[in-house]
């Protein structure tokens, strides 16, 4: 890596922890706040008339079983609306350009993917969705969506929180008696009080950047390579839907082109920002969680293994792609120049390879470069930072979860090689708890798998695919691995707009998401049940660098071991024949 690439990577790190560290505090504060007063008084008389206007008892917490069941009507609710505002927009006003209604087969697709928070998108933005869906429904699901994920990690920190079924719960404690809380509440208040200003203050930042927010209609403009014909140039309101696709690591974006078009991304200033937007909450997550629990350095050692895992693939990544594509040099390219397909000139390498990073870290999707066109380890790094389950800092609420999930993998197998009952924050991991994390472990890559292998073994998944041999087979795993991992991002030479890769693909978003969260929240109802029991001299510390190491290398095992014959397939045979 060249000093620059180095320095962004430091500016970067250093910016992400100095913002995510109040922000933390913040939402350690919405997250105790569910069941007791600890938020100022003029917020609740904020809450109050929303709560009344819909029935509910913010104080009044839920069993695992309620807080599922709510987060799944609510969602399954949302994608129906949104489903039928695609249908219907082309009768429906803020309509300028005079788009008709979305296929079915895209629509479902499409609902399906804001709903679930993976805004993979097989459709051109601003030719497909008129100015009221973008708005009313792809927006206000880009919110939702983020919401729903922070509440599941809510819900599972106070599992973790709780002093259980031993006693009598007292003022102080999140989730008394088992209870995780009330998903109203949770939404209501994460999305007030958290992703609205900071979308706000984002949108704002960006319009001064040059992101456009409009209302108007689509311009005809005289291009300079081109005298006879003009181009249209798609107007809209694009930093509101911007700010929250960021923070709400969604990443559908308003144009095609998503964020390499200059209308999304206009300046460096802003490249910056998208990407540390991106990482914000779930940084952020990691210190609410040490506070919650009582203990900021428990936090903290999740945050410390998914930034040394992060800085190995902005490592690898920035390498595979600066070290270029010897069949061009044999052509008399310049090999100093790295791999330049499929990227920005304003952006270069090692930007368009940090992004890559960040976005496929988070469950974002949002891009600046064609990921199609990286070299094979460098578009191999992505695809396995989706594999892993989106951890390594993962999406907002989903990366925390799915590292605590992986933590008490790691204190269960420590307990094996020790001979002693596992326990984690104070918490016996028993027969249930296992079998509960294996689930959660193993949904997305029966999904991933199957899903390549199925549409390898039928020819309409066959027919979607543009490139021959090693480099085709890549373009479906890492379609099937966007979607089930809720990313978003797409290896584009797939034609994947078709009935059978929308169904397909809807199927495996909707399953990777709920397959997911239902056993986790499964989960922090029975760690909420369980006593919290005092640490003692045979206690597992998992505070320090002995376990940070552990939750790597059971992350990197477990997460990855299911990928390696598809990746061998892939990538690494592309590799190997491209520097034959």
């Amino acid at each position: 890596m060249s000093a620059q690439a180095w320095g962004q990577l430091a500016l970067f790190l250093v910016l992400l922890m100095l913002l995510a560290w109040p922000l933390g505090r913040v939402l350690a504060a919405i997250c105790n706040g569910n069941n007791i007063n600890t938020l100022p008084r003029w917020m609740q008389r904020v809450e109050a008339p929303l709560y009344r206007l819909a029935g509910v008892q913010p104080q009044s917490p839920m069993h695992w079983r309620g807080y599922a069941l709510a987060l799944l009507a609510f969602n399954a609710l949302g994608a129906l609306a949104l489903y039928a505002l695609q249908r219907l927009q082309g009768a429906l006003p803020l309509n300028p350009a005079g788009l008709p209604g979305v296929a079915a087969d895209s629509a479902f697709n499409t609902a399906v993917s804001f709903v679930t928070n993976t805004n993979w998108q097989g459709y051109a933005g601003e030719s497909t969705m008129s100015y009221l869906t973008q708005m009313l429904g792809l927006t206000v699901q880009n919110f939702l969506s983020a919401a729903t994920g922070i509440a599941v990690a809510f819900a599972l920190i106070r599992g973790f929180a709780s002093r259980g079924a031993a006693r009598k719960a007292t003022r102080d404690e999140a989730a008394p008696e088992g209870l995780l809380g009330n998903f109203w509440a949770d939404l209501v208040r994460i999305t007030l009080w958290v992703l609205l200003p900071l979308a706000l203050v984002f949108a704002l930042f960006l319009v001064s950047q040059g992101v456009i927010q409009n209302l108007d209609g689509y311009r005809e403009v005289q291009t300079l390579q081109s005298q006879a014909q003009p181009q249209g140039l798609a107007m809209g309101p694009v930093a509101s839907q911007e700010a929250i696709k960021m923070l709400g690591t969604n990443g559908g974006g308003f144009f095609n082109a998503n964020s390499a078009h200059p209308y999304e991304n206009p300046t460096a200033l802003a490249n910056l920002g998208q990407m540390l937007a991106i990482l914000l909450i779930p940084a952020a997550l990691c210190f609410a969680f040490g506070r919650v629990v009582g203990d900021v350095r428990q936090g903290v050692a999740l945050l410390g293994a998914m930034t040394l895992m992060f800085v190995l693939a902005v490592l690898v990544t920035t390498w595979a792609e600066q070290a270029g594509n010897p069949l061009l040099t044999a052509l008399g390219v310049d090999a100093s120049a790295g791999n330049m397909e499929g990227k920005e000139l304003r952006f270069g390498i090692a930007a368009s390879a940090l992004f890559a990073v960040v976005t496929t870290a988070a469950s974002c999707g949002a891009v600046i470069a064609m990921h199609d066109s990286f070299t094979p380890i460098g578009g191999m790094v992505p695809m396995v930072l989706m594999q892993l389950g989106e951890v390594v800092f993962g999406g907002v609420g989903s990366g925390l979860y799915g590292m605590l999930v992986f933590a008490v993998l790691a204190v269960f197998i420590a307990g094996l090689m020790i001979g002693r009952t596992p326990e984690y924050l104070g918490k016996k991991i028993e027969v249930r708890e296992m079998k509960l994390v294996s689930i959660a472990i193993l949904v997305t890559p029966l999904l991933v798998l199957l899903g390549t292998a199925l549409a390898l073994s039928l020819g309409a998944g066959r027919a979607g695919i543009a490139n021959p041999g090693a480099h085709g087979f890549s373009e479906v795993l890492y379609a099937l691995s966007s979607a089930a991992n809720n990313n978003g991002s797409a290896f584009a030479g797939l034609s994947a707009n078709t009935p059978f890769y929308n169904a397909l693909l809807g199927l495996a978003m909707w399953l990777g998401r709920f397959g997911v969260i239902v056993p986790v929240l499964a989960l922090a109802g029975a760690l909420a049940a369980r006593p919290r029991l005092s640490p003692t001299s045979g206690t597992l510390p998992t505070h320090g660098p002995l376990f940070v190491l552990l939750l790597i290398g059971t992350v990197l095992l477990v997460g990855l071991l299911n990928y390696v014959p598809a990746l061998a397939l892939g990538p690494v045979v592309e590799h190997l024949i491209l520097w034959k």
